[in-house]
């Protein structure tokens, strides 16, 4: 793949995502769209050229795998921006630094608790809402690092407005690094790990899964 040709290949990849998630906030049935996801997501880390997999992986690759669907873990976060503007970094190696900006509280209410997570913008031309979290699945049956729910720069987008947001943790999936050491990704900052476990959406990737 030329240079050029992989740049056209991100753009592709980026628009299937963004239809994933549009047929997702438009499906009627939420179990019905949770497999459409997990469907797509399979295919598109089999055959796509960015899939996120080497293509050692990529040759032997079956699924990823996740959680079956639950409806007790998708709720609805009320919006606060009155918080301060704090701004987070990361070094991401041969793409420079990845700012993040602390805009908003997301406030809900899970299992019958009272649990709150940061909202975040990435800094830099265009920008996007990115929500990172962190749960007490990590290391055993979710990757360490956490999970992502929102990354709008790259469509995963449940649906959102400037009071509420959708989260549905059945639909929160691994970041790239969590599947082969070549990716360097933003992660969680401490005040979006949750006290509990989110046995819901994508979980560890493991061997038997693409190798």
């Amino acid at each position: 793949m030329t240079h050029n040709t992989e740049y056209l290949a991100l753009a592709h990849w980026r628009r299937a995502t963004g239809e994933m998630y549009a047929a997702v906030r438009q499906a009627a049935d939420p179990a019905l769209a949770y497999q459409h996801f997990v469907a797509t997501r399979n295919h598109l880390f089999k055959n796509h050229a960015q899939s996120p997999l080497t293509a050692v992986q990529r040759a032997s690759f079956r699924q990823l795998s996740y959680f079956p669907y639950d409806p007790a873990f998708k709720v609805q976060g009320y919006i606060d921006d009155r918080v301060e503007p704090a701004e987070f970094t990361t070094e991401l190696t041969a793409d420079g630094f990845f700012r993040l900006k602390r805009v908003a509280a997301i406030h809900f209410e899970l299992l019958g608790q009272a649990a709150q997570l940061s909202l975040f913008w990435v800094q830099g031309y265009g920008g996007g809402l990115f929500l990172p979290f962190k749960d007490q699945t990590n290391r055993t049956e979710t990757f360490g690092g956490g999970r992502y729910l929102y990354d709008t720069i790259k469509g995963a987008d449940l649906g959102a407005n400037e009071q509420e947001i959708l989260l549905d943790f059945n639909f929160a999936y691994n970041p790239s690094c969590a599947y082969n050491a070549q990716w360097v990704c933003p992660l969680a900052p401490r005040e979006n790990i949750l006290n509990r476990a989110i046995i819901a959406g994508e979980k560890r990737f493991a061997l038997g899964d693409g190798d």
